[in-house]
């Protein structure tokens, strides 16, 4: 038993722990649960707890269903939600196959495995990702009749960055970042966005693993000090036609060491060469892994409404319309040096999104892919003409498309593994072909009255 396997056994007794919630997704980014007395625990670290794989999604045919989730001692938190009741802790668990190897449908190994790749060419994946979502005032109606078809209302009217005195946000945001910081998860800011009822809260800096667990946890929580206020959240990508949706922008690095690669005094905008190929990386597989980063049919609806969500391959400095951002560089602070995707949304799977779009950063590098010409211009405000003249790339208008791009792509089949690749691609047209097949409110108001 390793110390830090010890220090959790320690801990369930000092805090009188009762229960333990072990932790893993599904391949499209559902959390699961599974709650272990402590005195089991021990049996675990060693061994791991058996259940049937076939009844989550993606992970297993019926006739290898047996599978093992291993939790992760590194990942121990007590769950502050719990009131007064018994104690509850929680841990982030690998999922194995019965010989004990790990299971290639386990998301978090898909990460693991990408990371991996990152160490060996000696690079550490940092990332920080600015989580936007909407509170409603109640959760969506699953009634069949009219309440199904009643639009979600936002628990304000404010706009972006509006301080609201006594407003529902407000109090919200300080609860839930009280809740992120007991579990050890830092949050930089937090303010409202421009939509009625949307927020936004961003992480601290982190390595891609531990920024993954975070956004996990990170959901429970929003979700959980939601109902205890008695209001909705929901991460879904555009609820609204008339509003922007949420993003999950993610700025991200890469370190040698104690050195910040993407950062070189002198260059423009101070970004080195191995950040210029990364970038280049992004850009020529972008639609590729769109799919992965962009998983739900809704989320083409937000990246179709223009204003600060990108529809096109570029990047630019400070531009953001552009796909790619490469933010101001402040002076003394090199380690701050980073990029930022504008494309994620917080919907997304975050282990394989991360794996995604690492995968094709480090194929910019691996293949010293040369970085076009910026775009500064509002990209969106160009003309197709100008925008093919500059040889910028429209992304995947739906998921059909993203799927297509997916599809043919070696990078994605290889980041994500063979069964991950194939059940993804499986599940996603299946989405898409239900989606296509419905009649939509749209075109009911627009064509039963003329046709």
């Amino acid at each position: 038993m390793d110390k830090q396997e010890e220090f959790v056994l320690r801990a369930l007794e000092e805090r009188d722990v009762r229960f333990v919630r072990l932790w893993f997704t599904d391949v499209l980014g559902f959390l699961k649960s599974v709650a272990v007395a402590p005195a089991e625990l021990e049996g675990a670290f060693s061994e791991g707890i058996g259940f049937d794989g076939s009844a989550i999604e993606g992970f297993a045919r019926v006739y290898e269903a047996d599978m093992l989730a291993k939790p992760d001692p590194s990942t121990f938190q007590i769950l502050p939600w719990r009131g007064e009741g018994p104690t509850t802790a929680r841990m982030f668990c690998d999922i194995l196959m019965p010989d004990g190897s790990s299971s290639y449908a386990d998301p978090r190994f898909v990460l693991k495995r990408t990371l991996a790749k990152a160490a060996d060419m000696g690079f550490t994946f940092y990332t920080h990702p600015e989580i936007e979502f909407f509170l409603f005032q109640d959760g969506p109606s699953f009634k069949d009749g009219a309440d199904a078809r009643l639009e979600p209302v936002p628990v304000d009217r404010s706009g972006y960055f509006d301080h609201t005195p006594q407003g529902v946000g407000s109090d919200f945001r300080r609860q839930a970042i009280t809740m992120l910081e007991s579990m050890g998860i830092s949050v930089e800011f937090s303010h409202h966005e421009g939509a009625p009822g949307q927020q936004e809260i961003d992480l601290r800096y982190a390595d891609a693993l531990s920024t993954a667990d975070n956004i996990m946890t990170f959901r429970v929580v929003v979700k959980e000090v939601a109902l205890s206020q008695g209001v909705y959240a929901s991460f879904m990508p555009k609820p609204f036609t008339e509003y922007p949706g949420s993003a999950m922008h993610t700025h991200m690095s890469l370190f040698e060491g104690d050195r910040n690669v993407f950062f070189e005094p002198g260059a423009e905008f101070h970004l080195s060469k191995t950040g210029r190929a990364f970038i280049a990386g992004l850009l020529h597989h972008a639609g590729e892994i769109t799919a992965v980063t962009n998983q739900w049919v809704n989320s083409y609806k937000r990246m179709a409404a223009g204003g600060e969500a990108p529809s096109y391959i570029c990047w630019g400095h400070n531009n953001r319309s552009a796909l790619v951002r490469v933010p101001m560089y402040k002076p003394t602070k090199e380690q701050s040096s980073r990029i930022e995707l504008r494309s994620i949304d917080s919907a997304c799977n975050p282990y394989l999104a991360f794996a995604a779009v690492l995968a094709a950063g480090l194929k910019g590098i691996e293949e010293d892919y040369s970085l076009p010409p910026g775009a500064e211009d509002d990209v969106w405000t160009l003309t197709d003409r100008e925008r093919r003249a500059m040889g910028i790339q429209p992304l995947p208008k739906n998921l059909d498309d993203a799927i297509g791009l997916m599809e043919s792509s070696e990078l994605v089949a290889e980041t994500l593994g063979e069964h991950v690749f194939d059940f993804f691609l499986r599940n996603k047209r299946a989405e898409f072909d239900d989606y296509r097949r419905q009649v939509t409110p749209f075109e009911k108001e627009r064509l039963l009255p003329v046709l």
